[in-house]
């Protein structure tokens, strides 16, 4: 059994469907096929850990397009078909791809839009039933099963999809406990400030926090998890366990041809890995800052996945227009709406503006003077100014911007 692909676009993800998509946009005319493991069509992975997790929403409203809309784009869609190997010409970029259930796939362009697979937990009781994960239509569908049925849920992991399973959990009524290996929560993404802002508020909100402890095993009896034993000895109820300790970029196809792997599939600003033929997008890759074009960073979110999978697509057509918007993100917990623009890695100063206490509020970061990003919790004025002047490339003083008398809009000015 064998096709013609055309451009393969392996990763029926939003990066790939964008892909896919923006290459009609741009006046390609040959095959397009996207192709992925999973038996849906492309749907939002974000609701997955909130609005459907907590019932209110159906997968059906989670697609990204419809069959129809597809079918008026000329793009084939091949679901539930993992590719097991992938192979180029020599000289090239064309070649082959074989999936796990021996279809062969001819394509003339390749693009590698393959997302991330949940990193394992690993101590003895990890594989008892009860024990989930949150990445896929799948998890979310099975834990919204347990959830039903539990009374103690135990969050192992006390990041972004963690926090919002954990709050989901907590409005359902359950008893909940977040248990994170750092000594603070989501700390690789904002300050300590808004580390500790979050800990309270789960806290207000009957979560426990346990802090710096380290997950030692599982128990459970007739196959199914009863409880977590902590590194302190430390025993918790659990009728269900979430696991979000993280990511890890799927680099298998990648290293089959020889790919620069660090940390996920190596890009440059034009979304090209190391051999240029081969393109590749979303939360497979590694990129230099959008912002700075330089170093290397790697971005789990929406806007990324879409912004970088255009950039592909554009390279693909011949155009070279770099991945160079704005970062930006955010997290539903509970009536707490956080927004992030921009990247606060390396800052060397941050401001605090509103009331942390009254849960609006905003932390602007800036290293050397310059504003580099934003966390606005229930302050959606204050992250819009923020996103608009990193977008124009423009900053507010830091010496202003803690008064929250001044609106940031008006604050905002040319840099140095």
């Amino acid at each position: 059994m064998s096709m013609h692909a055309g451009t393969l676009v392996v990763g029926a993800s939003q990066a790939g469907l964008q892909l896919a998509v923006s290459l009609r946009e741009a006046g390609e005319t040959g095959p397009i096929t996207l192709i992925g493991e999973e038996p849906h069509a492309p749907y939002q992975r974000p609701p997955l850990s909130k609005a459907y997790l907590l019932g209110g929403t159906e997968f059906s409203q989670l697609w990204l397009r419809t069959s129809e809309f597809l079918d008026s784009c000329d793009i084939t869609l091949v679901t539930g078909e993992r590719i097991e190997s992938v192979e180029l010409n020599s000289g090239g970029p064309s070649g082959w791809a074989r999936t796990a259930k021996g279809r062969v796939l001819t394509f003339d362009r390749l693009a590698l839009t393959v997302g991330a697979r949940p990193r394992r937990l690993e101590v003895p009781g990890a594989d008892l039933g009860g024990v989930t994960y949150l990445r896929t239509a799948a998890d979310a569908t099975e834990l919204r099963e347990l959830q039903s049925e539990a009374e103690s849920v135990v969050v192992i992991g006390g990041g972004f999809i963690g926090l919002e399973a954990a709050a989901v959990a907590r409005a359902q009524g359950k008893t909940v406990t977040v248990v994170e290996a750092a000594d603070r929560l989501i700390g690789r993404a904002v300050a300590p400030v808004v580390s500790e802002f979050y800990r309270g508020a789960h806290i207000r909100r009957g979560v426990d926090i346990r802090l710096g402890t380290q997950v030692r095993w599982l128990a459970g009896k007739n196959g199914r998890v009863q409880a977590v034993e902590l590194a302190d000895g430390t025993w918790i109820p659990a009728d269900c366990v979430i696991v979000g300790i993280g990511v890890v970029p799927r680099t298998k196809l990648a290293r089959q041809l020889e790919l620069h792997c660090e940390g996920g599939i190596v890009v440059d600003r034009y979304a090209r890995t190391s051999n240029p033929n081969v393109v590749a997008a979303g939360d497979c890759t590694v990129q230099p800052n959008p912002v700075t074009g330089s170093g290397r960073v790697r971005l789990e979110s929406v806007q990324n996945a879409i912004s970088q999978a255009k950039t592909a697509a554009a390279t693909l057509s011949g155009k070279c227009e770099p991945n160079a918007g704005v970062p930006w993100f955010w997290s539903d917990q509970y009536d707490l709406k956080l927004q992030i623009a921009g990247l606060s890695a390396g800052h060397d100063r941050y401001v605090v503006r509103g009331d942390i206490d009254g849960e609006s509020f905003a932390v602007l970061y800036y290293r050397d003077d310059a504003l580099l990003a934003v966390d606005a919790v229930n302050a959606p004025r204050d992250y819009m100014a923020v996103r608009k002047a990193l977008t124009q490339g423009s900053t507010i003083p830091a010496e202003s911007a803690a008064d929250s008398a001044i609106a940031l809009r008006d604050l905002v000015a040319a840099r140095a």
